[in-house]
């Protein structure tokens, strides 16, 4: 767990602290609390779906259309997570609050670390390794988001959202290096190549419909390709 612990200190961790940064003062201009800002960093986590809520209250959406936006934006992890834990389960010994407690920390950049690094772990040491990575990025952006509220009096929205938005960008450049097979890449193109046109025909659903249509396309395109030039 040490060695995950470690391991947070990096570049990914720090791009994402920034992000956190950003986003505290744009909490702070939309009214809320600096416990409601805590409560969404630490509980939800994942930050895409933080900024839905907070977009959510700010318009005065309700409770229900609130939840049901924040769970369409989070659907994305429910795959990732499928994914990572079989790679951290040792069969008869992982308990399943163990798997739980890993669960809550499965967001784009401790996945993608996971992914890339616990390969090269044995088995026995991955999920230690992914709790303590998971655990101490998770610490550390709510200390930080907590400062930021604190300390910045007037963050400029423009600054907030250039902090907000070195996330993506940084998420889309590790997917991009950690893509092992050319479905993984040409899902990522089909996303950026139709997140513009459902963002603006299917606003609210513009993410779920852009990650079933990009990810049916890249796979269809795949097959084909395969089927086609490697008969």
């Amino acid at each position: 767990m040490m060695r995950g612990a470690r391991a947070a200190v990096s570049i990914p961790a720090f791009i994402l602290t920034a992000a956190f940064v950003g986003y505290a003062g744009l909490a702070r201009e939309t009214g809320l609390s600096l416990g409601e800002t805590l409560a969404m960093t630490g509980f939800i986590w994942a930050l895409p779906s933080i900024v839905v809520l907070t977009g959510a209250l700010s318009s005065g959406m309700g409770l229900i259309p609130a939840a049901i936006a924040v769970a369409l934006a989070s659907v994305r992890l429910m795959p990732m997570t499928m994914a990572l834990m079989p790679m951290v389960k040792v069969p008869g010994k992982t308990k399943t609050w163990q798997l739980l407690i890993a669960s809550h920390f499965v967001a784009v950049t401790a996945w993608v670390y996971a992914m890339k690094n616990l390969p090269d772990l044995p088995r026995v040491g991955r999920l230690p390794f992914f709790i303590g990575f998971g655990g101490t990025v998770s610490s550390f952006v709510f200390v930080m988001t907590g400062i930021a509220y604190l300390s910045v009096e007037r963050l400029p929205p423009l600054v907030a959202g250039a902090l907000v938005l070195l996330t993506p960008v940084y998420f889309l450049c590790s997917l991009w290096g950690a893509a092992k097979i050319p479905a993984d890449k040409a899902a990522m193109v089909a996303g950026l190549l139709l997140g513009p046109f459902f963002f603006v025909y299917l606003p609210g659903l513009d993410l779920l419909w852009t990650g079933l249509a990009g990810g049916s396309l890249a796979y269809a395109a795949t097959v084909f390709y395969r089927r086609r030039f490697f008969r």
